[in-house]
Formats: structure tokens, C-alpha cells, sequence
């Protein structure tokens, strides 16, 4: 099996088990920073810059690659909030790249002038 089939044959996490799909239905905590009929922003528990954001799909969605519709969608939505500010969009696609909650999600990191804030790629990676 490549490595590509073994990615496509692992089942994405059921949206009962997802503590993103909690937040968009009010069952756990967040503090919502804005909210659209299809998405939602909210800080993450552990931001890493001052206005560090999250942005989800109300409905669930593994990852960026399982509905290319509603990751554009959701993509839209991160780029508004996004195009006041310098920072850095992310988002991962399963955990050998560093995701570790399954429910598509983009990071808004607002960056600033010698932040401090390194990322995995820069550096010694460049």
C-alpha cells in the first residue's frame, strides 16, 4: 500500500467525537470572536501571538483535502480576517503534518516586527 492509500484509508474522526463540532453546537467553551452561517472564529486555548485565531467549518470536516468546497469556503472566511494584518495562515492535513485536532481548522497568526515567533520551516529548515 502506498503512502497515499494508507492517508485515504484511515477514517476521519466522527463528528461526535470532535471537540471542534462541541463548540460550533455550544456544548464546550470558546471565546467567539466572530461568527458567519457557516463558520466560526474563536481563540484557541493555547494562542501563540496576541489575536491568534482559529477558523472552522460548522460542519465537520477532517481536513482540508476530504471537501475541497468547504475548505475553499472556510479559506474565505480565514482570509477576511486575515487581510488587516500580517500573518501567517495555516492549516495541517493529518498528523505526520502536526494536526492533532481532525475538524478542518485554520490558524490566523498575527505576526509583528521581530515577534520572536519561529516556525517549524525557517531557521535551520530554510
Amino acid at each position: 500500500m502506498t503512502d497515499e492509500e494508507t492517508l485515504m484509508s484511515v477514517p476521519p474522526i466522527a463528528k461526535a467525537e470532535c471537540v471542534f463540532c462541541d463548540v460550533v453546537a455550544g456544548k464546550a467553551p470558546a471565546e467567539v470572536f466572530h461568527e458567519w452561517n457557516d463558520a466560526l472564529a474563536f481563540v484557541p486555548l493555547n494562542p501563540v501571538t496576541e489575536g491568534h485565531l482559529l477558523v472552522i467549518p460548522k460542519v465537520h470536516v477532517a481536513d482540508v483535502g476530504h471537501d475541497p468546497a468547504i475548505s475553499a469556503a472556510t479559506m474565505q472566511r480565514a482570509a477576511q480576517l486575515a487581510a488587516s494584518q500580517w500573518c501567517n495562515v495555516i492549516t495541517s492535513r493529518g498528523s505526520v503534518a502536526t494536526q492533532t485536532v481532525f475538524h478542518l481548522h485554520f490558524h490566523i497568526v498575527p505576526r509583528r516586527e521581530n515577534d520572536g515567533l519561529a516556525l517549524p520551516w525557517t531557521g535551520a529548515h530554510a
